[in-house]
């Protein structure tokens, strides 16, 4: 009797804590090709979709993984009782201008915000939101910053092209114009 390919990707994926990449799948799975890996995570993506449980596979942070569906966080936090990364505004802030202008030092992010970012900085780092990207090529040798894997996955998003257009946040009155 051949493999039961579906069920045994849905079985990595489930005891994975994090994204499972095609690379990753292909490894482990003698056999099959990228393509039908694809395949069988496309069909698992939408046999969750057409259950409308309270699962679904999302791809994020360059491979795959099993989410709640966000609507259900509410009851899933009260039953794990832990508690979200928290971002102040002023690291949020940082956050999207590190996001949007990848790699940047600290002097370009302060420009933007005009105002000092260390701290700011410092909290993204300790929270595996960003990291140093090596230094930047001028007098000083500022350090750059970029944004992690922990980053897409906390946010859910695929890559960073998952990240909304600057006309997208206009619309929904996030472009600081306001």
């Amino acid at each position: 009797m051949p493999p039961d390919w579906l069920s045994i990707i849905e079985g990595i994926l489930f005891v994975s804590p994090t994204p499972v990449s095609l690379r990753r799948f292909h490894e482990i799975l003698d056999g099959l090709s990228l393509s039908e890996i694809r395949s069988y995570l496309e069909k698992l993506q939408s046999a969750y979709q057409e259950r409308g449980g309270g699962l679904e596979v999302k791809e994020v942070a360059g491979g795959f993984q099993i989410y709640t569906r966000p609507e259900l966080s509410p009851w899933i936090r009260r039953f794990t009782q832990r508690k979200p990364t928290r971002l102040s505004r002023p690291s949020l802030e940082t956050l999207a201008i590190i996001a949007y202008n990848q790699p940047i030092s600290r002097a370009e992010i302060e420009s933007i915000r005009g105002v000092d970012s260390q701290k700011a900085i410092r909290s993204l780092l300790e929270k595996g939101m960003v990291r140093v990207m090596g230094r930047k090529e001028m007098a000083g040798r500022p350090l750059l910053y970029g944004t992690t894997r922990r980053f897409l996955e906390h946010f859910g998003l695929k890559d960073l092209s998952s990240l909304p257009s600057p006309e997208e946040l206009a619309v929904m009155g996030l472009d600081g114009e306001n």
